[in-house]
């Protein structure tokens, strides 16, 4: 049965992790190298051999020690390539040298990079082929004793065993991190797609309503000034004035009352339409009221200097504080809140609005159930060009928005 790829596999490594893992290579190639020379050369004081084999086996255990730069690229190759050094070094040296360890470094690495079938098989090889050296030499000859023969198997079987976990360790880890990020993107989609069809949809209800209708007006204002334009009598003049706007009042009126059902449409199901003026934070007792009624204790606060604002500002500060007293209302499960109104900065107005709730579960808004609710309050804030911010906090949960006054009338 094939196993899946490692970790790594098909996939193009960032430039900074690439360098890490290449130093990583030289690192382990580099320690290895040192380990095993110092350890040659300190065996090479008490025994000697023709100079012939001592220049193959120093060639072999450079063989063998650089191969592990690649052991990462080409993992089955190097462990292959170490294995086949150390079964011609060993016999051919009298220096029994630790040139083993790079056969070991490499069959972990090939566990370790998800070429387990690769590694039992090398493991089993190398056990079979000692196994079989040692039974054909006399008995005063071995140089293996049968208990270091199945230590040998237990330290071939720890490091395929480790290799493999790491592997699967690795695996699980990157098929996380690959969830993680599909579930962000697929959220982040459907929220961009949401709003996209909501504005869409939107805007085609008010093209349909208001298009033909302003189209209307434009045609009868133009009528009427094209006639005063050729200076009538007084009398032909008023009337031709009159005319034009009772038109223009009876289209605005039919306009307005489309406008007033299409938007009412787009209401939440228990909301009634809007039948007093445009709403503003003058009128923010009536809605804190309207928040009490519903078993709120809410309190209104205002710091600095009440002052007019411009209506789009007026407009979304009220806004922005109904939305979050609505998400209070019906997600927060609070006893209160505190609305704040600032005046205090010259260039804009804030508003905040905090509760004693439970707040998000996932510490950010669109975690919590109203995250629409707060990316459009967010969105009508930038509208204007200021900035919101949502967030839990020690007492439970608060919304704060800071709008520009300067540049909205």
């Amino acid at each position: 049965m094939p196993l899946p790829p490692g970790p790594h596999a098909g996939a193009s490594r960032p430039r900074g992790g690439a360098l890490s893992a290449r130093t990583a290579d030289i690192g382990v190639a580099a320690a290895v190298t040192v380990l095993v020379a110092v350890w040659t050369l300190a065996t090479m004081r008490y025994e000697s051999e023709p100079l012939n084999r001592t220049v193959i086996g120093w060639a072999l255990i450079a063989v063998g020690c650089a191969a592990l730069y690649f052991r990462r690229r080409a993992p089955v190759a190097v462990a292959v390539v170490t294995l086949v050094v150390c079964v011609v070094y060993y016999p051919l040296s009298v220096y029994d040298g630790p040139l083993m360890v790079t056969f070991a470094v490499a069959l972990y690495t090939a566990a370790a990079e998800g070429r387990f079938t690769a590694a039992v098989a090398l493991g089993v090889v190398t056990l079979i082929a000692v196994g079989f050296g040692e039974v054909r030499q006399h008995d005063g000859n071995r140089q293996i004793d049968d208990m270091s023969l199945f230590m040998l198997a237990g330290w071939l079987i720890s490091l395929v065993a480790v290799g493999r976990a790491q592997w699967t360790r690795g695996a699980y880890l990157a098929e996380v991190e690959q969830r993680a990020l599909a579930a962000e993107r697929e959220q982040e989609a459907r929220a961009e797609q949401s709003a996209t069809e909501e504005r869409l949809r939107i805007a085609r209800e008010l093209h349909d309503v208001l298009g033909h209708s302003i189209s209307l007006i434009n045609v009868q204002s133009g009528a009427a000034l094209h006639k005063l334009s050729k200076k009538p009598e007084p009398a032909a003049a008023l009337s031709a004035a009159e005319e034009a706007l009772e038109a223009v009042k009876a289209t605005s009126k039919d306009a307005l009352r489309e406008l007033r059902s299409t938007l009412g449409a787009l209401r939440e199901p228990d909301e009634r339409a809007p039948t007093s003026p445009t709403s503003g934070l003058d009128r923010l007792d009536e809605l804190v009221g309207r928040a009490r009624s519903a078993g709120i204790e809410v309190h209104l606060r205002t710091e600095g200097e009440r002052r007019p604002l411009p209506p789009p500002v007026d407009l979304a500060a009220y806004r922005i504080v109904q939305e979050s007293l609505t998400n209070v209302t019906r997600h927060a499960r609070a006893t209160g809140a505190v609305v704040t109104v600032d005046y205090t900065d010259g260039r804009a107005v804030r508003v905040r609005v905090d509760d004693d709730g439970e707040g998000s579960p996932e510490g950010s808004p669109e975690g919590s159930p109203a995250g629409s609710g707060i990316r459009g309050m967010a969105e009508r804030a930038r509208a204007l060009g200021g900035e919101l911010t949502a967030q839990n906090t020690a007492q439970g949960f608060g919304v704060s928005a800071r709008l520009p006054i300067e540049g909205t009338e």
